[in-house]
């Protein structure tokens, strides 16, 4: 056994120091591509199918990470370890199944983290910026009867009726679009806290602060990590919160009445206390680190934790239950980073989720945990031009030098389109400012490029990836629609009232008796048209006779 993991161990070695070099030009030849591509054929070959129950999920979200993200996050962390970075792969990347999801919401081809979040988590797609509500629920106007029809259920109450632990952990509010779609359900994703709550409307709907406290699932939670203490009526002292976010202004505090309902429980707000927690001894645990979103990466305090921080805590909590657990991280600040064209912050906070990847596999059994890596939904993002292979990631993109430079990363949209422009010239040639001019192009908020100005860049509406692995991963296959996750996940973990493979009568149906031979289709199918068109011919005969 040591010898095999000895030789795995050289054989990674001897592949990594096959990666091109930062700055080498001894580009690979005919045999070094024609071996990958062998080598890649093989491993998807002996690629074994794990049928076995999914005990443990966790699905990781980046915000916002579309395709262009993830290709340029590839090469971005790639050459802070040295490489070239085109060739370098993201742990999730090498997950043995991928996919792509349709993000549009029900009543938008672009859509936000509210649909998308809803559809992710309870298989249901429902209208842009509703959270946990299905179409017939009206946007910025609570009915309480309508509601209550269209309230929708998640994977996190599913796991819970399954006996399963539950949590989430994010870098954004814990009351933002994206968490608050495991457990709100709520007509407006801004109503985060009761002073965003239209008055009218606060006789028939709770705020989503107040949701995550009191209602199930919310109040089975065993893990709650992130942002968002003005939200939940803290009076600690924390960094000064986003312009956009709420204050209580009914004088509770959300965290002092959480911490009555969970006694054995421990409310913390800073790395020190969350890393010092006693797990065997802690019943449940509550992170509010920061008044709003938590701080980027690159910028953070070392009091304040990662997201790989947050990730391993919460797998240490939840992998208490025998039955297994259910878990959501959301890296939610790839998406506030693009929001303000900020590409740099985008990819690091992309490196920081492939980190919590990393550590989520290393510390559970990959045979019994089923991971999950996707985003809700792309933005307005580019990788673009001719920029030689090697090239910084934050450069320029030019074909020839004596070109004027523009950048490889751009947007469509964004702030940073009056940042780029000129305003002191009247040649129409002198439109932008020169790129190779400006000193601040290497600081964390350097605004790239944008083509159009909005006050905050917008979502993008292509395809998002979707890489699994672990139990029944290879059910994330092909191009489906963003609600079908849901759906896989309750089939591979078991969940209660939901169809599995664990279910012998939905198995015996939809795997043998509903499998009918492709002549029997065929015959049922044209049985079909013809009891189709005898319809059809005798409504028309019906009106006619009427007429």
């Amino acid at each position: 056994m040591k010898r095999c993991i000895l030789l795995l161990c050289i054989v990674a070695v001897l592949r990594d120091s096959e990666a091109l070099r930062k700055g080498s030009t001894d580009y690979e030849d005919m045999s070094f591509w024609l071996k990958s591509g062998q080598e890649t054929l093989h491993r998807i070959l002996t690629e074994p199918k794990n049928e076995n129950r999914a005990k443990n999920v966790i699905i990781f979200i980046g915000d916002g990470m579309g395709l262009s993200t993830i290709t340029s996050g590839r090469i971005y962390v790639g050459q802070l370890n040295g490489y070239s970075g085109e060739e370098y792969q993201l742990s999730f990347e090498k997950f043995p199944n991928a996919a792509l999801a349709k993000t549009y919401n029900v009543d938008k081809q672009v859509p936000d983290s509210a649909g998308t979040a809803t559809a992710i988590f309870s298989g249901v797609k429902t209208k842009y910026r509703l959270i946990g509500l299905d179409a017939r629920a009206e946007y910025s106007k609570c009915d309480k009867k309508i509601n209550e029809l269209s309230k929708v259920s998640t994977v996190a109450d599913w796991a819970q009726q399954s006996g399963k632990d539950t949590g989430f952990v994010t870098t954004t509010r814990i009351t933002h679009a994206t968490p608050a779609g495991l457990y709100a359900h709520v007509n407006h994703r801004d109503w985060e806290c009761d002073s965003d709550v239209p008055k009218n409307q606060r006789f028939c709907i709770k705020d989503i602060a107040a949701q995550l406290v009191e209602d199930e699932p919310g109040n089975h939670f065993k893990v709650i990590m992130g942002g968002g203490g003005e939200q939940m009526g803290t009076d600690m002292k924390m960094i000064k919160p986003d312009s956009n976010s709420c204050t209580r202004s009914d004088g509770r505090n959300l965290i002092k009445e959480w911490q009555v309902l969970h006694p054995e429980g421990k409310a913390v707000t800073n790395i020190h206390d969350l890393m010092s927690i006693d797990i065997s001894n802690t019943s449940h645990i509550l992170g509010v680190f920061s008044a709003s979103h938590m701080p980027y990466h690159a910028v953070k305090s070392p009091e304040t934790p990662s997201l790989t921080n947050m990730t391993t805590q919460a797998i240490r909590m939840l992998k208490k239950n025998k039955n297994g657990f259910f878990l959501m991280v959301e890296s939610g600040k790839i998406d506030i980073a693009h929001h303000g064209n900020w590409a740099q912050l985008a990819l690091r906070e992309l490196y920081e989720l492939d980190e919590a990847v990393k550590a989520a596999t290393r510390l559970l059994n990959m045979e019994e945990t089923l991971i999950i890596v996707t985003a809700d939904h792309s933005h307005s993002f580019t990788l673009n031009g001719y920029p030689e292979r090697g090239n910084d990631i934050l450069g320029f993109g030019n074909k020839k030098l004596s070109q004027e430079p523009y950048e490889t990363l751009s947007y469509a949209n964004g702030p940073g389109f009056f940042y780029h422009r000129r305003n002191d010239s009247n040649n129409v040639n002198e439109t932008w400012r020169r790129l190779d001019n400006d000193t601040t192009r290497n600081e964390p908020f350097y605004r790239h490029f944008a083509g159009k100005y909005l006050k905050d860049e917008s979502h993008g509406g292509e395809d998002v990836g979707v890489y699994a692995i672990g139990p029944y991963s290879h059910l994330f296959r092909g191009t489906f629609e963003q609600n079908y996750i849901a759906h896989a996940v309750a089939y591979a973990a078991c969940l209660k009232n939901w169809p599995s493979h664990c279910d012998e009568a939905y198995h015996r149906y939809f795997y043998d008796v509903n499998r009918a031979p492709p002549n029997s289709r065929t015959n049922l199918a044209g049985q079909n048209t013809v009891s189709l068109a005898i319809i059809i011919t005798s409504l028309f005969t019906l009106i006619f006779i009427w007429l």
